[in-house]
C-alpha cells in the first residue's frame, strides 16, 4: 500500500470506531478515492455563443418568451433565465428536453453541429400574428395589411 493512502486508511479504520463520525468517515473515503487524470484531453472549438446564449437565440427564434418556454417544459421561469445567463448548467435530460421543443438536434443545441433550420421559415412570433390579423374582421384585416405595406415600403427606401 501506498504512503499516501496509509495514513487515511488508518483515520478511516479509526473513524468507524467513533459513534456518530459518519460525515468524517465519508470525507475520508472521497479523498482516498480521489484521481487527478494524467491524460490530457484536447480543446474543442464550440465557438464564442455559450449554451446559454444559443437557448437564448432559439427561445427567441421561435417565439417564446421564458415564461412560455418554462410552461412548455414544466419547470419554473427562474431556472430558465439561469440556463440562458450560464448561472446553471443543464444536465442531459433538460437538454433533450430544449432540443425537442426547438426542433433540434442536442448536438445543434450543444454546439457541436451547426444548425439546419430553412432561413426562409417564419419565427413562431410572426406566425402568431399573422393568426390574430386572420382573426380580425375583413375590414381590419386590409387596414393592418394596408399599414404593413406601406411601412414595408417606407423601410425599402
Amino acid at each position: 500500500m501506498c504512503f499516501k493512502y496509509i495514513i487515511p486508511y488508518v483515520l478511516y479504520c479509526y473513524i468507524s470506531q467513533v459513534e456518530n463520525a459518519a460525515f468524517l468517515k465519508n470525507r475520508v473515503i472521497s479523498n482516498i478515492m480521489k484521481r487527478k487524470s494524467n491524460k490530457k484531453l484536447y480543446p474543442i472549438n464550440l465557438g464564442d455563443e455559450t449554451l446559454g446564449h444559443r437557448i437564448a437565440r432559439l427561445r427567441k427564434e421561435r417565439g417564446y418568451t421564458q415564461a412560455e418556454l418554462s410552461e412548455k417544459i414544466g419547470i419554473i421561469r427562474e431556472l430558465i433565465s439561469d440556463y440562458e445567463r450560464g448561472r446553471l448548467r443543464p444536465n442531459y435530460e433538460m437538454i433533450i428536453r430544449f432540443a425537442l421543443i426547438f426542433e433540434v438536434s442536442s448536438d445543434e443545441l450543444l454546439g457541436i453541429k451547426t444548425p439546419k433550420r430553412n432561413p426562409h421559415t417564419p419565427s413562431l412570433k410572426i406566425l402568431r400574428r399573422l393568426k390574430k390579423i386572420e382573426a380580425l374582421p375583413q375590414s381590419h384585416q386590409k387596414f393592418v395589411l394596408k399599414a404593413i405595406d406601406s411601412h414595408l415600403k417606407a423601410l425599402e427606401k
